[in-house]
């Protein structure tokens, strides 16, 4: 046998094992800190490894569509005098528009989507509410790769009246029987729809959300052509190799070409003149895979998610495992000393410094793995707790995936081998002449480098303390903000069209209710959607534009809403042909006493598509309100009564009163089914329904709360340990102290003091990095809180109770021990 191969086959193995045993044996012998070091470190990654899962998830959306690098949303910039709104729907006939003019688009589609409508269809005699459902055009399988199961992709939706439902949805409506074929009845309308095809269940990780899609084909304003008023989601398949960026420089061309003519009608100037004042319209291209998290636009289909969010969440694990790390340096680091001795003897033994480096790597090496497998067996009661406080569907099987576990073995020895690689070099670095005769103690540096990690993660620990407080106080702006009308104790009864003819009788004996405060119809409730309206002041070309609301006399004293100036809608008058606007509207036109001008609008804004302008003569004046989330400021604002349309509305505001909200609920339900039986009862909470529009906040605040008391817990741990290991150092001094007659409040004192000054300078680094963080995630409201003093002065109080608090335990500990025991060895 070789040399090498005696080095290779018997010495290293051999060494190896050394390395394991010895350390096993140091972790043993030092068991109250390598329990202290496995828990904070196994916190710290499992917190990784959760935010890592939560990522995942949220970028994987739209990433299983075949072609999805060549899909694009064609969304608005529409550019109003002053301001600006970006919406995700667009005129509906840029799609044939742009797939006829710009050879880059392989195939075009269109997604219609009403909020608040509800479809029902009747499969023999069981009704079903379907709120998840769109109109698509006949291209809709041609850009998006969702397999059908059964049917023709070419042709499911080529034909009006044709109906494709998901497999979960057909199931639902037909058992096992096969739904090709199938006659779908739609009572509020008496159409009949016939099922042409069955797809897979859209994945959840989809922007798009629908059970049922119906042929656009069967939407009779298609046949009017429009380029100025928003109405379709418009999905571009790029051919291959098509630059986005030269198509987008195409749009303004189009807009002029296209546009002009309708923009002169509606608003009786030259499209010239109407961009010098201010007006315009942006169009750019979203890819798909970046609609999710980018796309923040009016009148998305579903709450989006947030990039931002992401970056925050992906720092916060770092930041923890960070936290995590060094609390295992500082340990390895403040415990050099007792190992001085063990250095020094085998050195003087022979070992080399490569051979001392190795064992104190395998030592951080093995502790991360254990580590790691202490973090996965945390994960199993965390992921729930944590779908909870996120919504999000993770799941702990994509933790044992081969791949994933291999990752968390290489991402174990990479942290073990970064963690350990400081104590490592300090350790071996002891010259075992100065540590035999006892002249080693801690360093200057060594000092410096525990208190300077011990700030950094008590600095983090704050920022995110600060962080949490400044989320917790928006959402509570957002909750007890005035906006303007009264949200609490108000349902939202939907599919209101069906009373039709009743619609009068219904509110009648709805009001006999006790329960009932008032009653008004609208076609949109405040966090919904609210179609764009153009109006000038007569003689005067100038156009405000806004945003339009259809309601009946009595919604604006339903929802409490103040008329400052004029008068309501009443049927005492006929106001088919009166608007009342909001505050902001009266400032843009400049007019001082409002009351009684006369607005100019084309009809085609407000009463469908006549080409002709119609006179409003202004009654009223409401108080400004928050009509969209406050993330928005508020616009002008037009109510038209509406009885200028149909005299009826989609959604009726219904105020109760009293403790018992659900016997009220019961009485409404059975009058709505005296009078519409064929109609399922279909209702919302306003305050709830506004809530939803803050989805996103919601979870950070749930999120940051979550992650912060972890992160606090983990640098919690590392300082019991250091503060553990401190006075262990001191307990002879500790002892004489005692002696000279110290009492117990001076040694906690004296033992506590240094540990708060770090704290206190954690503080002011913290403050401004969280002060500007926070102003940056405030910007994406129009109305924020102000970051007041009180939240740093509050964020440190917190963090200089839990760090005395874990202190003063172990030095209340000291304090109360036997001074005798303490220099008995003396």
């Amino acid at each position: 046998m070789q040399l090498s191969d005696f080095y290779e086959n018997i010495i290293y193995p051999t060494m190896l094992r050394n390395y394991l045993k010895t350390a096993f044996r140091h972790l043993w012998r030092q068991k109250g800190f390598s329990i202290i070091n496995i828990a904070g470190l196994a916190v710290g990654i499992a917190c990784c490894l959760l935010i890592l899962l939560y990522v995942q998830d949220e970028l994987s959306y739209d990433k299983f569509q075949e072609h999805g690098d060549r899909i694009h949303r064609v969304a608005v910039d529409r550019q109003y005098p002053g301001r600006s709104s970006s919406y995700a729907p667009i005129p509906h006939s840029y799609a044939e528009a742009m797939e006829a003019e710009f050879p880059e688009i392989e195939a075009a589609t269109r997604l219609f989507y009403f909020q608040g409508v509800v479809a029902s269809f009747k499969v023999e005699d069981q009704i079903y509410e379907e709120p998840d459902f769109l109109w698509a055009d006949s291209t809709f399988f041609e850009v998006f790769s969702l397999p059908l199961l059964q049917g023709d992709p070419g042709k499911a939706l080529g034909e009006p009246n044709s109906l494709v439902l998901t497999e979960s949805t057909a199931k639902r409506y037909f058992g096992d029987a096969d739904p090709i074929g199938q006659v779908v009845r739609m009572p509020d309308n008496g159409r009949e729809l016939v099922v042409s095809g069955v797809m897979e269940d859209l994945p959840s990780r989809s922007h798009l959300h629908f059970n049922a899609l119906m042929s656009s084909q069967d939407l009779s304003f298609l046949e009017q052509p429009n380029y100025v008023n928003f109405s379709a989601f418009t999905y571009l398949l790029l051919e291959e190799g098509a630059d986005p960026a030269v198509l987008e420089a195409k749009f303004p061309e189009l807009v002029r070409k296209y546009a002009s003519g309708a923009v002169q009608r509606a608003f009786g100037v030259t499209y010239d003149e109407y961009v010098q004042a201010g007006n315009g319209y942006h169009y750019f291209l979203q890819p798909l895979p970046n609609i999710y998290l980018d796309s923040n636009l009016e009148g998305e289909m579903r709450p989006p998610g947030s990039r931002t969010l992401i970056y925050i969440f992906t720092a916060i694990a770092l930041f923890i495992l960070l936290i995590a790390v060094i609390n295992f340096m500082n340990l390895a680091t403040a415990t050099s000393t007792e190992r001085a001795k063990e250095v020094g003897i085998r050195k003087t033994m022979g070992s080399l410094r490569s051979q001392l480096i190795g064992q104190f790597l395998m030592e951080a090496v093995l502790m991360t793995l254990l580590s790691t497998t202490l973090a996965l067996l945390l994960l199993n009661p965390l992921i729930p707790l944590f779908r909870n406080i996120s919504g999000k569907e993770i799941q702990y099987g994509q933790l044992l995936e081969p791949t994933v576990l291999t990752g968390l073995v290489l991402f174990s020895l990479l942290v073990g081998l970064l963690s350990g690689s400081y104590p490592a070099v300090v350790l071996s670095s002891f010259n075992p002449v100065k540590v035999l005769k006892g002249k080693l103690s801690g360093t200057l540096h060594g000092v410096q480098l525990r208190n300077g990690l011990v700030v950094f993660q008590f600095a983090i620990s704050v920022v995110l303390i600060i962080s949490t407080i400044v989320v917790f106080e928006q959402m509570q702006y957002i909750r007890n903000k005035e906006l303007g009308f009264n949200k609490d104790r108000v349902i939202t009864l939907h599919r209101a069209f069906s009373l039709q003819s009743q619609t009068e009788a219904f509110k009648e004996e709805l009001l006999g209710f006790p329960q009932v405060v008032s009653a008004g119809s609208t076609n949109s409730m405040p966090g919904g959607n609210f179609f764009g309206v153009a109006f000038r002041k007569e003689g005067d070309q100038e156009t405000v534009f806004g945003r339009g609301l259809l309601i009946d006399e009595d919604f604006i004293p339903t929802m409490e809403m103040n008329i400052v100036e004029g008068r309501g809608f009443s049927e005492q008058f006929n106001d088919t042909l009166s608007v009342i606007i909001n505050e902001r509207a009266a400032r843009e036109f400049g007019l001082e006493n409002p009351v009684g001008k006369r607005l100019i609008t084309n009809s085609g804004n407000i009463l469908g598509q006549v080409e002709e302008d119609r006179h409003f003569q202004i009654v009223g004046i409401v108080e400004d309100f928050h009509f969209q989330s406050l993330h928005q400021p508020i616009t002008p604002l037009f109510f038209v009564l509406n009885r200028a349309q149909d005299g009826t509305n989609a959604l009726m505001s219904v105020r109760l009163k009293g403790d018992d909200f659900q016997g009220a609920i019961r009485q409404v339900e059975a009058l709505w089914e005296k009078f519409v039986p064929e109609r399922p009862f279909l209702y919302s909470f306003l305050d709830v329904e506004l809530g939803k529009l803050y989805a996103a906040e919601q979870v950070a605040q749930r999120v940051f709360a979550f992650f912060a008391g972890l992160a606090i817990f983990i640098a919690c741990i590392g300082l019991l340990g250091l503060a553990a290991f401190i006075t262990r150092q001191r307990t002879k001094e500790i002892g004489i102290r005692k002696v000279l007659g110290a009492s117990v409040s001076h040694i906690v004192r004296l033992l506590s003091i240094d540990f708060l000054k770090l704290v206190g300078l954690a503080l002011l680094i913290a403050a401004p990095v969280a002060w500007y963080a926070m102003r940056q995630w405030l910007e994406n409201f129009a109305y924020s809180v102000d970051i007041g003093w009180w939240m740093f002065l509050l964020a440190g109080a917190l963090a200089v109770v839990i760090a005395f608090g874990t202190v003063s335990y172990q030095a209340l500990r000291a304090a109360l021990a036997n001074p005798i025991r303490s220099l008995r060895d003396e």
